[in-house]
């Protein structure tokens, strides 16, 4: 419907073009024939170059050449010898008819030109616009969730289209959709796991997957794609044109902008949590020392005593005496994870960690991890050489609550090798023990 009435619109514009054009040749036919019988015919033809100026830069190229041929024919007909023929006898009516055909297409086509420079500079100011108010829209959102939610619906809007946001990790499954209730389809989810792992487009309208009814396109972040934008319409048309799809790629830019913002956002929380929990854990590691270190060993010193000065509660003198030391070794292992401790850096083959300032380097080249990446790594550290259960490592990096989702300890770890092995296939670092957990080589 919109296309019927775009279409529509411009016939109505054609027309009109050349209806103006031929009335202002009508006009000026009328001015030269007042003007003829008391100047006579010699000014006449400059009286037709207005309009056909005019018509050219109005309307363009059509009604430009249509002025010119009935200013041409004009001119012939009622001022050049014979009259009201369209004889002509003289060079110099030839040479003017000529001249206004030129001048036409010339006009028309410096004409044509700055339109379509002025089109082209309304159509760029349009499309920063939308851009400048996308990003603005975005920057009011602060999780993930709020940004895939608000991508979706400015999607919707600008391109009149089902609209959805899909993460990778660790297979391809939707974060935000509108409008709501919209599914995938093995073959959506097998374009989207395509897009994410090439970064080229592919479903519905594109040379890749055309069985999928969405259209995917990448959404780079750091030289990486972990997320794409499916498009999709109702009547199965696809939901890009070509001509569509520079704009579209500058609002996925500000997409993954908005993402890497917000991960950036939450790694930094993640890092004040986990120096607040060290804190914590220091304060009350120092309690434990102060609190519990006297009373144990006065107990050790009591239990001495009174094996030594009562035979006959020797018995029960070695049983207080055994069980406190156990609860001071006890305190002592306690004591071994205070932060303190974090202080040395470890050195485990070309890979050196250093807790205190929290770094990691490899042959000298400083490594870049994320925080829960650095926390499963700074924990097996800790305990070089020792099997950390997988409950473990889930319990002490994210908490009670996600002991049991080991798949997050595996992605942490497969990338902690992609960054630290020579060879992440055949790890030597960071050690699998089916079943039970991972260690750490020393």
């Amino acid at each position: 419907m919109a296309n019927t009435s775009f279409r529509h619109g411009s016939i109505v514009t054609t027309i009109e073009g050349y209806a103006g054009a031929l009335a202002m040749v009508a006009v000026c036919t009328l001015i030269g024939l007042w003007v003829a019988p008391r100047w006579g015919t010699a000014p006449v033809d400059m009286i037709f170059l207005p309009a056909v100026l005019a018509a050219a830069a109005l309307w363009g190229l059509g009604p430009a050449l249509a002025g010119g041929a009935a200013a041409a024919l004009s001119y012939n007909f009622f001022f050049t010898t014979p009259v009201h023929t369209f004889r002509m006898d003289r060079a110099t009516d030839v040479v003017t008819v000529i001249v206004l055909l030129i001048v036409a297409l010339v006009t028309s086509r410096l004409a044509a030109g700055i339109r379509r420079q002025a089109r082209l500079a309304a159509s760029h100011a349009e499309r920063n616009a939308t851009i400048a108010g996308f990003a603005r829209r975005l920057l009011s959102s602060s999780s993930e969730q709020d940004i895939a939610e608000t991508a979706c619906v400015e999607l919707n809007q600008l391109f009149h289209c089902n609209a959805m946001l899909v993460r990778g990790a660790p297979e391809p499954h939707i974060v935000a959709t509108v409008p709501a209730g919209n599914r995938l389809t093995p073959s959506d989810i097998a374009a989207a796991a395509m897009t994410i792992e090439t970064g080229e487009p592919s479903g519905r309208g594109t040379s890749r997957m055309q069985p999928a009814e969405w259209q995917f396109h990448a959404i780079r972040s750091a030289g990486s794609v972990d997320a794409a934008v499916g498009l999709a319409r109702d009547d199965g048309v696809p939901p890009v044109e070509d001509t569509q799809l520079p704009l579209l790629t500058n609002l996925l830019d500000q997409v993954a902008l908005a993402l890497e913002r917000a991960r950036l956002e939450g790694e930094a929380r993640d890092l004040a949590g986990l120096r607040e929990r060290d804190r914590v854990r220091s304060t009350l590691l120092g309690s434990i020392r102060q609190e519990l270190g006297p009373p144990i060993a006065s107990i050790t010193s009591a239990a001495r005593q009174l094996r030594r000065s009562a035979p006959a509660g020797k018995e029960l003198a070695s049983t207080i005496a055994t069980d406190a030391l156990k609860l001071e070794r006890y305190v002592a292992n306690l004591l071994e994870l205070a932060p303190e401790t974090d202080q040395l850096p470890i050195d485990t083959g070309d890979v050196t960690i250093d807790l205190f300032r929290r770094t990691v380097s490899k042959r000298g080249e400083v490594i870049h991890l994320t925080p829960k990446e650095f926390a499963v790594l700074a924990e097996l550290a800790r305990h070089p050489g020792r099997v950390l259960t997988h409950a473990h490592l889930l319990r002490t990096v994210w908490g009670p609550a996600h002991a049991d989702h080991i798949d997050y300890l595996r992605v942490a770890i497969r990338a902690l090798r992609q960054k630290l092995e020579d060879l992440p296939s055949q790890p030597e670092l960071i050690v699998n023990e089916p079943g039970v957990g991972y260690r750490l080589m020393a």
